[in-house]
């Protein structure tokens, strides 16, 4: 049986399972759930995800929630299909999961703010705190400040080669720079920059973009 995944190609979570997936050639089916008419909280979706959160994914018999587990289960069994997004040594797999830490509290958080204040709310007919989102904003430039200052010495993350790290980064970014016109963020820091340049280049990304549009 092929592999779903349960959630909307166009939101940020799923698509870091999908692109995890893409890279690593592993054929899957998408199964969309519509986050504004609340289906997530549906019991269908409950079933598999009981805090009616997006993705979900169904391989067979096995069923797994939160993406950053899902995209560290298929690196960790597609590990000899396609690039090691995990890391060899024992060291360097730490390091990649230092940078998944990172990308996950003191990154990841900052942007769902924003898209809580700037897309979510107002889509249920609230006002967005815009002095949050600014805040939130100078709190970015601070987390980019050490991503610049990582980059200096390394091409990606975690040290020389595209991580785990590196990929889950690019739906949110990705968000900043299209959705919420904060680029600036990216092109006034000459090594993030580079880094966003290439990663958002990789076939896989620019694949599941086609399928986004």
């Amino acid at each position: 049986m092929v592999l779903k995944v349960f959630g909307p190609v166009r939101a940020a979570c799923p698509q870091r399972v999908m692109v995890c997936l893409l890279e690593l050639g592993v054929e899957f089916e998408i199964v969309p759930v519509d986050l504004q008419a609340g289906e997530q909280k549906q019991p269908h979706i409950l079933a598999r995800q009981p805090f009616g959160q997006v993705p979900a994914i169904e391989d067979g018999d096995f069923k797994l929630f939160e993406s950053r587990a899902i995209v560290r289960y298929y690196a960790a069994k597609y590990a000899e299909r396609g690039p090691n997004l995990l890391g060899t040594t024992l060291e360097e797999k730490a390091l990649v999961d230092q940078w998944l830490e990172v990308e996950s509290h003191n990154f990841n958080d900052l942007v769902f703010t924003v898209v809580l204040q700037l897309v979510i709310l107002p889509s249920m007919g609230q006002h967005g705190d815009l002095a949050l989102v600014r805040s939130c904003e100078e709190k970015l430039k601070k987390v980019f400040d050490v991503y610049e200052e990582r980059l200096s010495k390394s091409t990606y993350l975690a040290g020389s080669y595209f991580s785990l790290a590196d990929l889950s980064h690019l739906p949110a970014i990705r968000f900043l720079v299209d959705e919420f016109k904060m680029g600036h963020l990216i092109t006034e820091r000459k090594n993030v920059n580079a880094w966003w340049k290439d990663i958002s280049n990789r076939p896989a990304w620019k694949k599941l973009m086609k399928l986004a549009q």
